[in-house]
C-alpha cells in the first residue's frame, strides 16, 4: 500500500510538473501583471515565477520592452508595429485611446530578474548561462529562489551550477534562519564574483547583519573573496600588459632587422603597420560583398595580402630612395619621415580622414571569463598566439636558411661578407622588404583590437624603437623580452599612474638602464659591430 501511495504522488507531482510546463499565461494573469499598482504587479509576478512556465517570457519580455498597450481591460502587444490581441492572438488595429504600460526601475528589475529565472529552463546551456549571469547581476529575489534550487540540482554544467549556487546563498544570506545565514556566508568565501563581494559588504553595513557569528563568517568570507579578486586583477593587469607586449613585438620584430641590419633609422615602418591594417580593412569589405557566407576566415586571407603587400613597398622604399643614403642616419631619417608623411595623406585622400572598422571574425568574438573582474578576450589571446607564430618564423629564417645566414652575416660584419660573394645590396633589399612585412603582420593585428586610421602608426613607431634599443640592436631574443617587458611595465604602471606618466616612467627607466648598458639586454656578437 505504502509503494501505491509513492507511485501516486510521483505520478501526480510528475503530471503537475507538466501541466507546469504547459502552462499558458491566462488573460487574468496577462491583466495582473499589465494592470494596477506596483506592489500588486510584482505579486502577480512572484507567482508566475512559482509556476515556473518558460511560456511566460514571451510577455514578460514585451512588458520589459515597454510592448504592451492597454484598454480597459484589454490587453494588446504591439510586435513590429502591428497589435496583437492578448486573448484572442489575432491581429487587430491598435485603438486609439490605448494606454502604455509603465515600468519604474523596480518593476523592470522584477521584471528582468523573472524572465531571467524562467530562462534557466532553457535547453539552451548559453541562454542558461546568461539567464544566471543576469539573476547574479539583479541580486534574485525570494521569488526566485525554488527555481534556481531546481535548476541547480538538475544543471550539467559546472560553470552555471557555480553561479547558481552563488545565487542560491546570496539569497539564503537573507534569510531568517540563522543557521542558514552562517551556512550561506560560509559557502561564499569560495565565490569570485563581484555581485557576490557587493552583498557581502551590505550586509556588514549598519541595519545589516545582526547576529554576531554570522557577521564574523560574512567579514572571513568577504577577506577571502577580495584577496582572491587581488590575484585575478593582478592576472588581468599581466594579461594585458602580455597582450600590449605582443603588438609591440610584432612592431619592433621588423624595425630590429632593418636597423640592426643596416642601421637605418626607418620612420616610415609605422605606415607600414597601417598599411597592412588598411590592406585587412580592404579584404574584409571585399569578403563582406563577394563571400559573407566565408566572412570568419578573410583574416586568414588579410594575413598574406597584407605581408605581401607591405613587403613589396618595403623593397621599392629600399631600392629607390634608402639604398642611396646608408651611411648618413640624419638624412635617412629625414627621408623616411617625409615617406611617412607621404603614405599618412595617400590613405587620407584613398579613405578618409576619419577611422575605418574592422570587424573581428565570429571565432575571434567574446572571451573566456575566470572571474567577474577577469576576462580574456578571445582576440587578445589570438594576438599573443599570432606574435608568437610570427616569431617562431622569423627565428627560424633567420636561424635555419640560407638567406637568414646571409642576413646574420652582413649585420655582424658587411665587408667581411662582401668579401666572401655575398651580395649585401641584395640581401639590404630582401631584409627590408621582410621587416616592411612583418610590419604589415602588425598592422593586421592591431585592425583586431581597434580603429583603423591614418595615424595608427605614429601610436607605436617610439615605442616600437625602444624595444629595440632596449633589447638589443640586431637580437630577437632581446626584442622578444624587451617587448613583453615593457607591455606588463607599461599596464602596472598606468594602474597607479595613468596612461600618460607611465610613458614617461618607462622613458626615464630605459634611458637610465641605456646610460648604464648602452648595448641592451642582449649585446651584438661577432668580429666587428661596427
Amino acid at each position: 500500500m505504502q509503494i501505491a501511495k509513492i507511485i501516486i504522488t510521483c505520478c501526480l507531482a510528475l503530471t503537475g510538473l507538466l501541466a507546469g510546463t504547459a502552462h499558458a499565461l491566462t488573460v487574468a494573469e496577462r491583466l495582473a501583471l499589465a494592470a494596477g499598482d506596483n506592489d500588486q504587479r510584482i505579486a502577480a509576478l512572484a507567482r508566475v515565477v512559482a509556476v515556473g512556465d518558460p511560456g511566460a517570457s514571451p510577455f514578460l519580455k514585451s512588458l520589459l520592452d515597454d510592448n504592451v498597450k492597454l484598454v480597459g481591460n484589454k490587453i494588446f502587444v504591439v510586435d513590429a508595429g502591428a497589435a496583437i490581441n492578448a486573448a484572442t492572438g489575432d491581429h487587430v488595429e491598435l485603438p486609439a485611446d490605448a494606454e502604455d504600460v509603465v515600468n519604474n526601475n523596480r518593476m523592470r528589475s522584477e521584471l528582468g530578474a523573472a524572465i531571467a529565472a524562467l530562462d534557466l529552463r532553457s535547453p539552451d546551456a548559453a541562454v542558461r548561462l546568461q539567464a544566471a549571469l543576469a539573476l547574479r547581476q539583479a541580486d534574485a529575489a525570494d521569488s526566485t529562489f525554488a527555481l534556481v534550487v531546481q535548476a541547480e540540482k538538475t544543471e550539467q554544467d559546472k560553470k552555471i551550477q557555480t553561479i547558481l549556487a552563488e545565487i542560491r546563498a546570496g539569497i539564503e544570506l537573507h534569510s531568517t534562519d540563522v543557521v542558514l545565514r552562517l551556512k550561506a556566508a560560509r559557502e561564499l568565501a569560495a565565490s569570485t564574483s563581484a555581485e557576490m563581494r557587493q552583498l557581502l559588504v551590505g550586509r556588514l553595513e549598519p541595519g545589516g547583519e545582526a547576529d554576531p557569528e554570522v557577521r564574523s563568517a560574512i567579514a572571513t568570507s568577504l577577506r577571502a573573496l577580495d584577496q582572491r579578486l587581488v590575484y585575478f586583477e593582478v592576472a588581468g593587469t599581466v594579461f594585458t600588459g602580455l597582450s600590449l607586449g605582443s603588438v609591440l613585438l610584432l612592431a619592433a620584430l621588423g624595425l630590429a632587422i632593418t636597423y640592426g641590419l643596416m642601421g637605418v633609422i626607418n620612420m616610415a615602418h609605422g605606415e607600414m603597420m597601417m598599411l597592412g591594417a588598411y590592406a585587412t580593412y580592404l579584404v574584409q569589405n571585399l569578403f563582406r560583398q563577394f563571400a559573407p557566407a566565408w566572412f570568419d576566415a578573410y583574416i586568414l586571407v588579410a594575413i598574406p595580402v597584407a605581408f605581401i603587400l607591405t613587403a613589396i613597398i618595403g623593397m621599392l622604399l629600399e631600392r629607390t630612395i634608402i639604398r642611396h643614403l646608408y651611411g648618413r642616419p640624419l638624412e635617412t631619417l629625414l627621408a623616411t619621415w617625409g615617406i611617412s608623411l607621404i603614405l599618412m595623406q595617400l590613405v587620407r585622400t584613398l579613405f578618409g580622414a576619419q577611422n575605418v572598422e574592422v570587424e573581428n571574425p565570429g571565432w575571434m568574438s567574446g572571451g573566456i571569463e575566470l572571474a567577474s573582474n577577469l576576462v580574456l578576450p578571445y582576440n587578445r589571446i589570438t594576438i599573443i598566439l599570432f606574435s608568437l607564430a610570427v616569431l617562431l618564423l622569423v627565428w627560424t629564417l633567420l636561424n635555419k636558411t640560407r638567406l637568414g645566414l646571409f642576413v646574420r652575416a652582413v649585420t655582424q660584419n658587411r665587408s667581411m661578407a662582401g668579401c666572401v660573394g655575398v651580395n649585401t645590396a641584395r640581401i639590404d633589399a630582401w631584409a627590408f622588404g621582410l621587416g616592411s612585412g612583418i610590419a604589415g603582420l602588425a598592422g593586421v593585428a592591431l585592425a583586431q583590437i581597434g580603429n583603423v586610421g591614418p595615424d595608427l602608426g605614429k601610436t607605436y613607431i617610439v615605442d616600437s624603437f625602444m624595444v629595440v634599443v632596449l633589447g638589443g640592436v640586431g637580437q630577437l631574443a632581446g626584442t622578444v623580452y624587451a617587448a613583453l617587458g615593457l607591455g606588463v611595465l607599461s599596464k602596472f604602471l598606468e594602474g597607479y599612474a595613468g596612461a600618460v606618466l607611465a610613458k614617461i616612467i618607462v622613458l626615464v627607466i630605459i634611458i637610465i638602464f641605456i646610460q648604464k648598458r648602452p648595448q641592451g639586454i642582449f649585446a651584438l656578437k661577432g668580429r666587428s659591430v661596427d
